[in-house]
């Protein structure tokens, strides 16, 4: 189907170590979308030292290929993000 996205990636209950995107382009933005259900994740942005709620259903936009980001493990229920 037509999208927007040149990538499409499902990542399903998988702790993400800090990183940068190196594929990704530092003039454009991704969409991080998080689903599943019952568990209170958080995404943390290192170069802003900022730290945000991850629950199911946030959307967040980020240059992944820029700022450094990760989620560390979370408590209860499944996480899905599709990224």
């Amino acid at each position: 189907w037509p999208s927007i996205f040149s990538g499409l990636e499902i990542i399903a209950n998988r702790v993400t170590f800090s990183h940068r995107d190196a594929g990704g382009s530092p003039s454009l933005l991704d969409l991080l979308v998080s689903l599943g259900r019952n568990h209170h994740a958080t995404l943390a942005l290192a170069d802003l030292k900022a730290e945000l709620d991850y629950s199911p259903g946030t959307m967040v936009y980020i240059s992944g290929r820029v700022l450094e980001h990760s989620v560390g493990p979370w408590l209860n229920g499944e996480r899905f993000v599709i990224a």
